[in-house]
């Protein structure tokens, strides 16, 4: 039987081994030394903001939080189309996250019904804190009517950009648009480090103090002292080695990403019923995975089918994320709207897009799809 085809897997182009090889010579091996502080300033030149690197793309974002002033009873708007890694470090600050639904166009954050929402909040005087908006499989939210809208009411906004590495809003690279933004680096993003994240932030004292939190909070000095809490937060200098290879091949990989999902796109173009998600005109979507919604009238059988059926011809697939209101976790939470990002999860599906994906592999994909709608 062929060998199962992944959703998206780590690609490395070789630069890595290579730049782990010095870190292990020179016995770098911790959470010090110069890949670590060149990572950092490599990345921040990319994005126009200061940056640090941590542990995952969680640690940057409940970092974020945190420098935004979220606290415990505070409330946090979060879109609801996201996976939960967005929402629970609100749950560690001991704050409430109210959820929004999406705009249709972008699946993204709906911005006028976040304009709606924080009048309606502004009327009780009920603001949240802080703002969460996630730019969704590499789709760039539409930033500027949010920190417009987040301006107006002096709200803190942290973008999510952990599945968006090399997106651009108008041009500029997501990420350093709000007061903070974070990204992850795990295994089955557009870029690796097997495992990290990175925050950035416009204001370099903010990153400095995230970098101070994200090492236990150690006061400068010969004791170990400490009189704020931290956390163990930091990359170590090997992972960082890694990201600095990647950073290398980034527009390659978003490149291919992109490739591979016009690909399915203009294949299946006859077959009824499969629709690409939507590429926002204002900026560049990397789609770092293929997402398709599935008509089932049209198409013949439902999402849930359809992954099964690949499945059985050793091809992973997933469903679109699982809104956060329909989460036992979070289905009490207060929520503006649903209806569409419902309609999203029911209907999505992530086909393999990973960058190292070949022409076969693709083509087998695609047989798959064609075959389980012609049954």
């Amino acid at each position: 039987m062929a060998a199962r085809i992944l959703l998206s897997v780590p690609h490395m182009e070789g630069h890595e081994q290579a730049l782990v090889a010095e870190a292990f010579a020179t016995n770098w091996l911790s959470t010090v030394g110069p890949h670590l502080d060149a990572f950092e300033d490599e990345f921040a030149r990319l994005v126009g903001a200061s940056a640090v690197a941590v542990a995952s793309g969680t640690a940057a974002l409940h970092l974020g939080l945190r420098l935004l002033g979220v606290r415990p009873g505070d409330e946090v708007f979060s879109p609801t189309l996201t996976f939960v890694a967005s929402v629970n470090p609100i749950r560690y600050l001991g704050a409430r996250p109210v959820f929004l639904d999406s705009d249709r166009a972008t699946w993204n954050l709906d911005p006028q019904l976040l304009r709606e929402a924080l009048a309606r909040r502004a009327a009780i005087n009920r603001l949240p804190r802080a703002l969460i908006v996630v730019h969704l499989y590499g789709q760039p939210a539409d930033l500027d009517p949010i920190l417009d809208e987040c301006s107006r009411y002096e709200i803190g906004v942290l973008e999510d950009a952990a599945e968006a590495m090399g997106a651009l809003y108008k041009g500029r690279p997501v990420g350093a648009g709000g007061h903070v933004g974070a990204f992850s680096f795990n295994g089955n993003k557009i870029i690796t480090t097997t495992g990290g994240g990175m925050l950035v932030a416009r204001n370099p004292d903010w990153v400095r103090r995230a970098r101070f939190w994200a090492t236990q909070a150690r006061d400068p000095g010969l004791a170990y002292e400490h009189t704020d809490y931290g956390y163990n937060y930091r990359m170590s200098n090997v992972l960082a080695a890694i990201g600095r290879g990647q950073l290398q091949v980034l527009e390659k990989r978003v490149a291919r990403r992109r490739a591979i999902a016009f690909a399915y796109r203009d294949a299946l173009a006859d077959v009824p019923g499969l629709e690409l998600m939507p590429q926002a005109a204002y900026g560049r979507h990397t789609n770092w995975l293929s997402v398709f919604l599935v008509d089932e009238k049209r198409f013949g059988i439902d999402r849930d089918a359809l992954i099964r059926k690949l499945d059985e011809a050793a091809i992973e697939a997933r469903p679109a994320w699982k809104p956060m209101h329909l989460q036992p976790l979070y289905s009490s939470a207060e929520r503006f709207g649903g209806a569409t990002a419902e309609d999203l999860f029911r209907r999505g599906i992530c086909l393999p897009s990973s960058s190292s994906l070949t022409a076969e592999e693709q083509q087998r994909v695609i047989d798959a799809i064609r075959c389980a709608h012609a049954r």
